[in-house]
């Protein structure tokens, strides 16, 4: 096998010789490798490569068990070579379908002294990226092990330039902003949400985590011993905080992927199905009832309905979302926080909750029966702690009433109990064909897979800080496409039409305003993935700005292929997204600038080509029609905080 090479060394060490082993596992195109092994102290260690230059230096591969470590002292007993290049069905996503195309290597270790435990670790080398998981087999010291620690490391042979999420503690819903990171300076107190994003110079990587299940989440923190570079850190458990994984007695344990997702330039990870393709396959026989789609919803813009003043969730106002939605072809209109008896308190789950009985401010009932005759299905949003309780109750109702969806929100943990209740959940939601959009939600793991109903989540700082903080930038949009926007859906809720300048933006609750212009927000629904699109501004607002909204009614919430055509990390970003023959473009920016951007995407067909782009104001947009191919350029005017979108129809 031209793909995986082996070497050793002897060295001699006090008081007898350790033999290095290391192992070379290369991608199918060659272009990724990574080196494992054990080091000359018997330390499990891995390196990954890209172009033969070392991109991630040597590093531990070692887990703190209950009394001890496992990783140190080891030896090389063995190893099996395999290699699989696979399609699965994505239901709702970035492409059609994935391909799951690797070289893979399972090494095994055992300790050189003591009890002579046994660690495997199976490495996997795709195009797109590496990955490894640790696999303890059943042995008697670690049947019941309980997991404290994982100190697998991320080390870096020089500084690079990155940008990461300093989240700052365990337990948060994941809003935060991706800024640049001085590697220098990067401490043992720091902890580093999911992805941390950097480039080489030659290289760009993004350390993320896949098929998370039964498990700790995975955060990144300073090495703490002043070298360059992360270690991991897992989420402890909230009974005790010494604790991140209890394992299952008789049961072999299993790490997630650690991943290192490769590209030549920081944009390019956008087009990578790695996280995926490492998950578990679909545990959902027949898929064919998820359908991605837009939403209406009655939350983000106050909302303010000329006819309905006062009335935010009320058997009226989310009667006049589903007539908008029925008028405009949108499929799903959503009732947000305040519908069920007992509920008003946002974060709070309120005493006596009950989730299969309405407040009196609206009919449930009625409300589902009227969306069916408009041919538009509700999605209902939920506390989590709440629908913890009437699960099964709740879950039956809702499908027998015609529910699309349920939102569920404030979970704010990534613990081992959350992330096995995520499972419980969506594999409740199934039975019941009902989607699921997790808010208060940590980062994707490539779930999405697992539970294709499982079809956008948040783990994001998104739009609805519009109306209470001036955090949600152009600059931070653009971020998002570069960090927390590779690693699955987020629900960002696009779709406010108040544009305003960066200096004109005001905060306010009712019709938020965005500090980007039209053309811009109309980009998002293209560079930002989420199979279920929000259409979050009122009715009226888009009556009184029809200018775009044409765009918005036509979108796809989910994609056959995808692109990245062109950017530069923070500053713009140019996607390309195709649906059947019709391809989509977005592009947003930071400051002004002009683009050339090549149409090479498009193939051998001739196309029209529908272009909104900026203005004179936030929310003028300017709408041009050309033929196309894909030896044409089109130069888009980006201006400051601006952006462009378009539609590429065959002739």
């Amino acid at each position: 096998m031209k793909w995986l090479a082996v070497a050793a060394a002897l060295f001699a060490v006090s008081p007898a010789a350790a033999q290095e082993q290391w192992y070379t596992l290369a991608s199918p195109d060659g272009v990724n490798a990574v080196v494992i092994g054990a080091d000359a102290g018997g330390t499990v260690t891995y390196a990954v490569e890209r172009r033969g230059e070392r991109v991630i230096a040597a590093s531990p591969i070692v887990l703190d068990l209950a009394n001890n470590s496992l990783g140190y002292g080891m030896t090389v007993t063995g190893t099996e070579a395999a290699s699989a290049d696979t399609r699965y069905p994505m239901v709702a996503g970035k492409a059609l379908e994935g391909r799951d195309h690797y070289r893979q290597l399972t090494v095994h270790f055992e300790e050189q002294g003591g009890d002579k435990r046994k660690m495997d670790v199976v490495v996997r080398a795709y195009d797109d990226g590496i990955a490894f998981r640790i696999v303890l087999p059943i042995q008697p010291t670690t049947a019941a092990a309980i997991i404290r620690y994982e100190r697998t490391g991320f080390y870096f042979p020089r500084a690079y330039q990155c940008w990461g999420f300093n989240v700052g503690k365990f337990g948060s819903s994941h809003e935060g902003e991706f800024d640049p990171v001085d590697t220098t300076r990067m401490r043992d107190h720091n902890l580093f949400d999911l992805p941390f994003v950097c480039e080489t110079g030659k290289a760009a990587f993004a350390l993320a985590e896949a098929d998370l299940l039964d498990f700790a989440g995975m955060y990144l923190t300073g090495r703490g011993d002043g070298g360059l570079g992360l270690q991991l850190k897992l989420s402890p458990s909230l009974d005790d905080p010494r604790i991140a994984v209890h394992t299952r007695v008789g049961s072999p344990i299993v790490t997630p992927w650690r991943v290192v997702m490769l590209a030549d330039a920081t944009g390019q990870l956008v087009e990578s199905t790695i996280l995926t393709n490492l998950s578990t396959p679909s545990r959902i026989a027949d898929t064919s009832w998820i359908k991605p789609g837009l939403t209406t919803w009655d939350w983000w813009n106050g909302p303010v309905i000329a006819r309905y003043p006062g009335k935010r969730t009320s058997t009226e106002v989310s009667k006049a979302l589903i007539d908008f939605s029925a008028e405009n072809g949108i499929p799903y209109a959503m009732v947000d926080e305040g519908w069920y008896a007992g509920a008003g308190g946002g974060g709070v789950r309120r005493p006596g909750v009950d989730l299969t009985r309405w407040s009196d401010a609206i009919n449930i009932e009625e409300v589902a029966g009227y969306a069916k005759s408009k041919g538009v299905r509700l999605w209902l949003w939920t506390h989590w702690q709440a629908l913890d309780d009437q699960m099964e109750e709740a879950l039956t109702l809702y499908e027998r009433l015609g529910i699309a969806g349920i939102k569920v929100d404030f979970m704010d943990r990534d613990d081992q109990w959350m992330v096995n209740w995520y499972s419980k959940l969506l594999a409740a939601a199934a039975r019941h064909h009902l989607m699921v959009d997790l808010h208060g939600a940590y980062p994707p793991r490539g779930l999405t897979r697992t539970y294709p109903n499982f079809v956008t989540q948040e783990g994001v700082m998104g739009a609805e800080y519009n109306k209470w903080s001036r955090r949600v930038t152009a600059r931070h949009n653009v971020m998002l496409a570069f960090t927390r926007g590779l690693l699955g859906p987020m629900d960002y809720t696009p779709g406010g039409f108040h544009n305003a300048s960066p200096a004109d933006f005001k905060i306010r609750n009712d019709l938020p305003m965005v500090q980007t212009t039209r053309a811009h927000g109309l980009a998002l629904y293209v560079v930002f993935e989420s199979a279920l699109g929000s259409v979050a501004d009122s009715p009226d607002s888009y009556a009184e700005s029809p200018a775009g909204f044409e765009f918005v009614r036509g979108v796809p919430a989910s994609w056959d292929e995808t692109r990245y055509v062109a950017g530069a990390t923070g500053e713009y970003i140019v996607v390309a997204r195709r649906k059947g023959t019709t391809w989509y473009l977005g592009a947003i920016a930071d400051g002004g600038r002009t683009v050339s951007v090549p149409l090479r995407f498009l193939g051998p067909r001739r196309y029209d080509m529908t272009l909104w782009s900026d203005g004179d104001t936030a929310s003028a947009v300017v709408k041009s029609e050309r033929r196309v191919g894909a030896d044409d350029m089109v130069e888009l005017v980006l201006k400051p905080t601006g952006g462009a979108a378009a539609v590429f129809k065959v002739k």
